[in-house]
């Protein structure tokens, strides 16, 4: 059974024609039975004829609704002008009226409306009822003009209920569109936050690594316990660097943190004396200063304000020279904090912190900037005066609007 609800769907046009076929044979024996009678206008021949041609109107209906709608208007004019009064088969300007409304243009539901309600009166005036009043004939016009009005009515709440229903469904396309453009972008937000923090671990660690196997190398015949307490420091600074990876690629893998595996929580403000005491064992003197009230902060500010030590003294160790020296202050203001980090190095190269670097560099000090703009701070960055570089910016403890 639902094989066939289903063959009739895909194949309206088939139902149409079998209903035509109906109406033509309903027609034919009507028409049959009073062809005899005295009063009966038009002949059966004519009577079939026309027939014949509603009959066509209800089986193409769906095809061609505009079509189908001015044949039928052709054939109701040649109905009144052949005398043919109104027969079973005029049921198909009651179909085509319906059909036009909720599936044509609305040029033709218009037409069929206007046709639809003055077809009774024109009827009534063709063929009276004999015998009955002025009032009467009226009675009997409006009478028979509310099937033509109720199927226009259910033919056009059928087309708005469509539209409507569209509608919903175009609206609810477009917010899952909305919905997963706004998932992309969070998701690359999330890998670009990641992936700068692995260039902040990557790059620090790793510097702290080759400068101390230099350091080793150098030493490793004329100081053997220099060279053994560099060994271990590269041993441990490469164990940190391995447990902040696995945590960042665990995220970067499952978009959340897993609750196996041991992560190490996000780096603060407090844990910048590590941080410089890692520097001064690897080589690099660093002067560290606090300056106002220490207080909590939020979470977002002490690990920009991390980062930012870490990528600086990361760049004095690449770019400064073997005899570069740096300081950090660290200022506790009452609406924020503020960093300024300084060496006395060679600097770095123009091309790196001029307009985010050239050729692929300059990566560190573009991450800088993203990360100070996501807590709504400013960041300063280039060569000093007199001679090396600074990188100076102002966290605020309240986000920007």
């Amino acid at each position: 059974m639902q094989r066939l609800y289903d063959f009739l769907r895909r194949h309206p046009t088939w139902v149409d024609t079998a209903w035509a076929v109906v109406l033509l044979g309903l027609t034919g024996a009507s028409a049959a039975s009073v062809n005899e009678a005295p009063d009966h206008h038009g002949s059966f021949a004519a009577v079939l004829a026309i027939s014949a041609f509603l009959s066509v109107v209800v089986a193409l209906r769906r095809r061609m609704p505009e079509k189908m709608l001015l044949l039928a208007c052709a054939i109701g004019a040649v109905q009144l002008a052949l005398d043919v009064e109104t027969m079973v088969a005029d049921f198909a300007m009651l179909v085509i009226v319906y059909t036009v409304a909720a599936n044509g243009a609305r040029w033709a539901s218009r037409l069929a409306l206007s046709v639809g309600l003055g077809a009774a009166t024109l009827a009534e005036v063709r063929w009276p009822q004999g015998g009955t009043s002025a009032l009467g004939h009226v009675a009997i016009a409006v009478f028979q003009t509310v099937p033509f009005a109720l199927a226009w009515v259910l033919g056009d709440s059928l087309r708005t209920r469509r539209a409507y229903f569209a509608q919903l469904e175009e609206r609810a396309a477009r917010l899952e569109k909305e919905r997963e453009a706004q998932a992309k972008v969070a998701v690359a937000a999330e890998r670009a936050r990641i992936a700068r923090e692995l260039h902040d671990v990557v790059a620090h660690n790793v510097s702290v690594m080759v400068v101390q196997a230099d350091g080793a190398a150098y030493v490793m015949d004329t100081a053997p316990d220099q060279a053994k307490k560099a060994l271990e420091t590269i041993s441990g600074t490469g164990r940190q660097a391995l447990a902040e990876m696995r945590r960042l690629l665990g995220v970067l893998r499952t978009g959340e943190h897993q609750e196996t595996g041991e992560y190490v929580p996000q780096p603060d403000v407090e844990q910048l004396d590590d941080l410089i005491e890692q520097c001064r064992t690897s080589g690099l003197p660093v002067d560290f200063k606090v300056e106002g009230t220490p207080r909590p902060l939020p979470s977002g500010v002490e690990l920009t304000a991390y980062r930012i030590v870490q990528e600086a003294l990361t760049n004095t160790r690449k770019h400064g020279g073997p005899n570069a020296g740096a300081s950090v202050r660290l200022v506790y203001f009452d609406d924020g904090l503020g960093l300024l980090v300084e060496d006395d190095g060679k600097g770095a190269p123009h091309e790196l912190y001029e307009e985010g670097g050239a050729d692929g560099r300059g990566h560190g000090l573009i991450g800088m900037r993203e990360r100070v703009g996501m807590v709504g701070g400013t960041l300063d960055a280039g060569p000093r005066p007199g001679g090396g570089f600074r990188i100076s910016a102002l966290l605020p403890l309240k986000p920007a609007h």
